[in-house]
Protein backbone atom coordinates (compact mmCIF):
# COMPACT_ATOMS: atom_id res chain seq x y z
CA UNK A 1 0.00 0.00 0.00
CA UNK A 2 1.57 3.14 -0.71
CA UNK A 3 2.08 5.65 1.82
CA UNK A 4 0.55 8.89 0.89
CA UNK A 5 0.30 10.38 3.64
CA UNK A 6 -2.21 13.25 2.50
CA UNK A 7 -4.43 11.03 1.32
CA UNK A 8 -4.67 9.38 5.13
CA UNK A 9 -5.00 12.48 6.86
CA UNK A 10 -7.52 13.48 4.35
CA UNK A 11 -9.64 10.10 5.36
CA UNK A 12 -9.48 11.13 9.16
CA UNK A 13 -10.81 14.57 8.36
CA UNK A 14 -13.52 13.36 6.77
CA UNK A 15 -13.81 10.65 9.34
CA UNK A 16 -14.05 13.89 11.77
CA UNK A 17 -16.48 15.99 9.98
CA UNK A 18 -18.98 13.34 8.92
CA UNK A 19 -18.89 12.10 12.40
CA UNK A 20 -18.29 8.65 11.28
CA UNK A 21 -15.44 6.18 12.19
CA UNK A 22 -13.18 4.38 10.16
CA UNK A 23 -10.64 1.68 10.70
CA UNK A 24 -7.30 2.27 12.11
CA UNK A 25 -4.56 3.12 9.52
CA UNK A 26 -2.87 0.13 11.09
CA UNK A 27 -5.06 -1.84 9.37
CA UNK A 28 -3.58 -0.94 6.05
CA UNK A 29 -0.67 0.91 6.08
CA UNK A 30 2.86 0.68 8.25
CA UNK A 31 3.25 3.99 9.99
CA UNK A 32 6.58 5.07 11.72
CA UNK A 33 6.13 7.56 14.26
CA UNK A 34 7.46 10.18 12.23
CA UNK A 35 5.40 9.12 9.24
CA UNK A 36 1.90 9.73 11.77
CA UNK A 37 2.88 12.78 13.41
CA UNK A 38 3.21 14.43 9.70
CA UNK A 39 -0.55 13.25 9.26
CA UNK A 40 -1.69 14.62 12.33
CA UNK A 41 0.57 18.01 10.98
CA UNK A 42 -1.83 18.03 7.50
CA UNK A 43 -4.61 17.50 9.69
CA UNK A 44 -4.23 20.27 11.53
CA UNK A 45 -3.52 22.47 8.64
CA UNK A 46 -6.76 20.92 7.09
CA UNK A 47 -8.25 23.08 10.52
CA UNK A 48 -6.34 26.24 9.91
CA UNK A 49 -7.72 26.24 6.28
CA UNK A 50 -11.38 25.63 7.86
CA UNK A 51 -10.43 29.29 9.84
CA UNK A 52 -8.98 27.02 12.83
CA UNK A 53 -6.60 28.46 15.60
CA UNK A 54 -3.96 26.75 17.41
CA UNK A 55 -4.05 27.77 21.11
CA UNK A 56 -1.69 24.84 22.08
CA UNK A 57 -0.82 21.33 22.66
CA UNK A 58 -2.18 18.53 25.24
CA UNK A 59 0.14 15.19 26.59
CA UNK A 60 -1.66 11.85 26.31
CA UNK A 61 -0.72 8.68 27.60
CA UNK A 62 1.24 10.03 30.56
CA UNK A 63 -0.16 8.21 33.53
CA UNK A 64 0.65 4.23 33.55
CA UNK A 65 -3.24 4.06 34.81
CA UNK A 66 -3.76 5.44 30.92
CA UNK A 67 -1.15 3.64 29.50
CA UNK A 68 -2.52 0.81 30.43
CA UNK A 69 -6.18 0.98 29.83
CA UNK A 70 -5.23 1.87 26.25
CA UNK A 71 -2.29 -0.68 26.13
CA UNK A 72 0.76 1.60 24.65
CA UNK A 73 3.90 2.38 25.96
CA UNK A 74 4.56 6.37 25.97
CA UNK A 75 3.34 9.81 25.80
CA UNK A 76 2.38 11.60 22.97
CA UNK A 77 0.96 14.69 21.81
CA UNK A 78 -2.03 16.42 20.38
CA UNK A 79 -2.51 19.84 19.03
CA UNK A 80 -5.58 21.82 20.15
CA UNK A 81 -7.29 24.36 18.40
CA UNK A 82 -9.68 27.43 19.56
CA UNK A 83 -12.54 25.28 18.47
CA UNK A 84 -11.67 22.91 20.66
CA UNK A 85 -12.52 24.97 23.60
CA UNK A 86 -16.13 24.83 25.66
CA UNK A 87 -16.56 27.19 28.21
CA UNK A 88 -16.08 26.58 31.73
CA UNK A 89 -19.93 25.38 32.92
CA UNK A 90 -20.50 25.05 29.21
CA UNK A 91 -22.49 22.60 27.90
CA UNK A 92 -21.18 19.69 25.32
CA UNK A 93 -22.95 17.97 22.45
CA UNK A 94 -22.77 13.81 22.04
CA UNK A 95 -23.99 15.08 18.70
CA UNK A 96 -20.62 16.00 17.37
CA UNK A 97 -18.76 13.32 19.06
CA UNK A 98 -18.44 9.06 17.96
CA UNK A 99 -17.26 7.43 21.30
CA UNK A 100 -16.84 10.65 23.90
CA UNK A 101 -14.54 10.22 26.86
CA UNK A 102 -13.56 12.48 29.48
CA UNK A 103 -10.81 13.28 31.81
CA UNK A 104 -9.02 15.20 34.87
CA UNK A 105 -6.18 17.01 34.07
CA UNK A 106 -4.17 19.88 35.12
CA UNK A 107 -3.47 22.65 32.59
CA UNK A 108 -0.73 25.34 32.26
CA UNK A 109 -0.19 28.45 30.37
CA UNK A 110 2.89 28.98 28.78
CA UNK A 111 3.52 33.01 28.24
CA UNK A 112 7.21 32.60 26.69
CA UNK A 113 9.23 30.34 24.01
CA UNK A 114 10.19 27.16 24.60
CA UNK A 115 12.43 25.17 22.87
CA UNK A 116 14.47 22.02 23.24
CA UNK A 117 15.62 20.64 26.29
CA UNK A 118 14.39 22.79 29.12
CA UNK A 119 14.65 22.31 32.78
CA UNK A 120 11.40 22.24 35.34
CA UNK A 121 13.12 25.83 36.58
CA UNK A 122 12.55 26.93 32.99
CA UNK A 123 8.50 25.59 32.63
CA UNK A 124 7.97 27.51 35.71
CA UNK A 125 9.39 30.60 35.09
CA UNK A 126 8.14 30.62 31.56
CA UNK A 127 4.68 29.41 33.30
CA UNK A 128 1.69 32.36 34.32
CA UNK A 129 -1.14 30.28 34.95
CA UNK A 130 -2.13 27.10 36.37
CA UNK A 131 -5.71 25.46 36.10
CA UNK A 132 -8.10 22.50 36.36
CA UNK A 133 -9.39 20.85 32.85
CA UNK A 134 -11.22 18.10 31.16
CA UNK A 135 -10.04 17.16 28.06
CA UNK A 136 -13.07 15.23 26.03
CA UNK A 137 -10.98 13.06 23.94
CA UNK A 138 -12.64 11.16 20.28
CA UNK A 139 -11.56 8.62 18.45
CA UNK A 140 -12.14 8.51 15.13
CA UNK A 141 -11.55 4.88 15.00
CA UNK A 142 -13.77 1.62 14.96
CA UNK A 143 -13.05 1.18 18.19
CA UNK A 144 -11.42 3.12 21.42
CA UNK A 145 -9.07 0.58 22.30
CA UNK A 146 -6.35 -1.49 21.07
CA UNK A 147 -4.87 0.34 18.20
CA UNK A 148 -1.02 1.54 17.66
CA UNK A 149 0.78 4.37 19.25
CA UNK A 150 0.75 5.43 15.20
CA UNK A 151 -2.71 5.43 14.79
CA UNK A 152 -3.17 7.19 18.46
CA UNK A 153 -0.77 10.19 16.70
CA UNK A 154 -2.09 10.27 13.57
CA UNK A 155 -5.75 10.93 14.13
CA UNK A 156 -4.17 14.01 16.62
CA UNK A 157 -4.04 11.84 20.00
CA UNK A 158 -7.56 11.81 19.97
CA UNK A 159 -8.11 15.39 20.33
CA UNK A 160 -11.81 16.51 20.68
CA UNK A 161 -12.78 19.47 22.88
CA UNK A 162 -11.64 20.77 26.31
CA UNK A 163 -12.81 23.00 29.20
CA UNK A 164 -10.47 24.98 31.69
CA UNK A 165 -11.09 26.23 34.54
CA UNK A 166 -9.94 29.76 35.75
CA UNK A 167 -6.29 30.42 35.69
CA UNK A 168 -4.39 30.61 39.09
CA UNK A 169 -1.70 32.75 38.81
CA UNK A 170 0.00 32.50 42.23
CA UNK A 171 0.95 29.16 42.20
CA UNK A 172 4.84 29.45 42.64
CA UNK A 173 4.27 27.94 46.41
CA UNK A 174 1.71 25.43 45.46
CA UNK A 175 2.82 21.84 45.96
CA UNK A 176 1.96 20.90 42.29
CA UNK A 177 2.86 17.11 42.62
CA UNK A 178 0.75 16.35 45.25
CA UNK A 179 -2.68 17.94 44.31
CA UNK A 180 -5.61 16.05 44.89
CA UNK A 181 -7.51 15.52 41.84
CA UNK A 182 -11.69 14.65 42.07
CA UNK A 183 -13.61 13.93 39.04
CA UNK A 184 -17.37 14.00 39.95
CA UNK A 185 -20.27 12.84 37.55
CA UNK A 186 -23.99 14.17 38.73
CA UNK A 187 -22.36 14.83 42.12
CA UNK A 188 -20.67 11.22 42.88
CA UNK A 189 -16.76 10.41 42.38
CA UNK A 190 -16.12 8.58 38.90
CA UNK A 191 -12.22 8.82 39.39
CA UNK A 192 -9.75 10.17 41.84
CA UNK A 193 -6.14 10.18 41.71
CA UNK A 194 -3.30 12.71 42.51
CA UNK A 195 -1.01 14.89 40.06
CA UNK A 196 1.93 13.29 40.64
CA UNK A 197 0.45 10.30 38.48
CA UNK A 198 0.66 12.57 35.92
CA UNK A 199 3.93 11.66 34.76
CA UNK A 200 5.39 11.85 37.81
CA UNK A 201 4.89 15.67 37.74
CA UNK A 202 2.60 17.36 35.45
CA UNK A 203 5.82 20.03 34.65
CA UNK A 204 7.12 16.72 33.49
CA UNK A 205 4.76 16.68 30.87
CA UNK A 206 5.52 20.13 29.46
CA UNK A 207 9.21 19.20 29.52
CA UNK A 208 8.42 15.95 27.40
CA UNK A 209 6.56 17.96 25.35
CA UNK A 210 9.03 20.39 24.38
CA UNK A 211 11.57 17.44 23.87
CA UNK A 212 8.75 15.94 21.20
CA UNK A 213 7.94 19.20 19.62
CA UNK A 214 12.12 19.13 18.96
CA UNK A 215 12.14 15.96 17.14
CA UNK A 216 9.98 17.55 14.80
CA UNK A 217 11.79 21.32 14.44
CA UNK A 218 9.26 22.86 16.28
CA UNK A 219 8.76 24.39 19.57
CA UNK A 220 6.40 25.58 22.49
CA UNK A 221 4.91 29.20 21.54
CA UNK A 222 4.21 31.75 23.85
CA UNK A 223 0.52 31.90 24.71
CA UNK A 224 0.05 28.40 24.90
CA UNK A 225 -2.23 25.98 26.64
CA UNK A 226 -0.90 22.88 27.86
CA UNK A 227 -2.59 20.13 28.99
CA UNK A 228 -0.44 18.03 31.16
CA UNK A 229 -2.62 14.82 30.52
CA UNK A 230 -4.66 12.77 32.46
CA UNK A 231 -4.37 11.72 35.98
CA UNK A 232 -6.72 8.82 35.86
CA UNK A 233 -8.45 6.58 33.27
CA UNK A 234 -11.30 8.12 31.14
CA UNK A 235 -14.99 7.92 31.63
CA UNK A 236 -17.74 7.32 28.80
CA UNK A 237 -20.09 10.76 28.22
CA UNK A 238 -23.28 10.31 28.42
CA UNK A 239 -26.52 12.48 27.41
CA UNK A 240 -27.53 14.34 30.95
CA UNK A 241 -24.41 14.07 32.85
CA UNK A 242 -22.95 17.03 34.88
CA UNK A 243 -19.24 16.67 34.93
CA UNK A 244 -16.84 18.61 37.54
CA UNK A 245 -13.20 18.44 38.56
CA UNK A 246 -11.77 19.49 42.06
CA UNK A 247 -8.18 19.87 42.03
CA UNK A 248 -6.84 21.00 45.70
CA UNK A 249 -5.76 24.81 45.70
CA UNK A 250 -7.34 25.38 41.87
CA UNK A 251 -10.97 26.31 41.13
CA UNK A 252 -13.42 24.02 40.29
CA UNK A 253 -14.30 22.78 36.00
CA UNK A 254 -17.79 22.07 35.09
CA UNK A 255 -19.50 20.80 32.07
CA UNK A 256 -22.84 19.48 31.46
CA UNK A 257 -23.67 16.81 28.76
CA UNK A 258 -26.20 16.68 26.44
CA UNK A 259 -27.53 14.37 23.75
Amino acid sequence: MSKNLSSWADALTLARKQVQSRPQLSHEVQLSRAEAYTIQELGIEHRIHDKENVVGYKMGLTSEAKRQQMNLDSPLYGVLTDRMQIENKGTFSLKNSIHAKIEPEVAFLISQDLKGKVTREDVLRSCTGVCACLEILDSRYDHFKYFSMEDVIADNSSSSYFVHGPWVTDFKKMDLINLKMKMKVNGVVAQEGISKDISGDPVQSVIQLCELLAERNRHLPARSIVLAGAATTAVNLEDGQHIELEVDSLEPVHIHVKG
